[in-house]
């Protein structure tokens, strides 16, 4: 069956381009008598706008988008609030916030770093920031420079002990090349070096996008 998402951040009110996203998802579900999954990524929580999600939701109603699958507001839910609402859910793979469904992003974190596939990684915002204005100066991009990858499993050990704050990484392969086919471009192709090891799990808790919405979609 085909299934399509709809997934703002709730760091502003809803615009006309993600409107217009949200109509073809709408229609292109529809016409293959698929699913149209409303699913609301906020995670970053520092730039989230009061009463957001809910003015979202109202209006996709006010334009008669209706979601098969995702939050609702609460039948009591007369107004805006500058917290959360409890919402209430329809569809079996909820819960369709990103912020309950924390849990599931920490433990399959955990797992990619069990398989070697990722790492603690310990630097604070004061060395990650020193580190860019190096790379700066010496005109390179910027970019992690691996040294929490380099970690003995003694030194790991004795940081998480210690209750060191860290987050995870993604551990990009050293060598080699991504390729992949796009629908209008062809075959595209980028070479691992330039890829950072982008965070997954923040130190908070929080996932970032990288993590979160392969899950969700998987």
């Amino acid at each position: 069956m085909i299934r399509v998402r709809f997934a703002p951040s709730p760091t502003g009110f809803l615009h006309i381009g993600g409107l217009r996203t949200a109509l073809y998802n709408f229609l292109f579900a529809k016409k293959n008598k698929g699913k149209f999954v409303l699913r609301i990524e906020d995670t970053d929580v520092k730039r989230m706008v009061p009463g957001a999600i809910e003015n979202l939701i109202k209006t996709l109603e006010i334009f008669k988008l209706k979601w098969d699958e995702g939050p609702i507001l609460p039948k009591k839910q007369k107004r805006f609030k500058s917290q959360i609402p409890n919402f209430e859910f329809k569809g079996k793979y909820g819960p369709y916030l990103q912020s309950q469904r924390l849990t599931i992003y920490q433990k399959l974190a955990e797992q990619l770093v069990k398989m070697g596939a990722a790492y603690y990684c310990f630097c604070t915002p004061e060395d990650l920031e020193k580190m860019r204005q190096e790379q700066i100066a010496k005109k390179m991009p910027p970019m992690y420079d691996e040294r929490c990858r380099k970690l003995s499993e003694k030194e790991i050990k004795k940081k998480l002990n210690q209750k060191n704050p860290y987050v995870i990484r993604l551990k990009v392969p050293e060598g080699g090349k991504i390729k992949f086919n796009d629908i209008i471009r062809g075959e595209i192709g980028f070479d691992f070096k330039n890829i950072d090891d982008q965070v997954l799990l923040k130190s908070d808790g929080y996932p970032t996008y990288h993590l979160a919405v392969v899950i969700d979609d998987y």
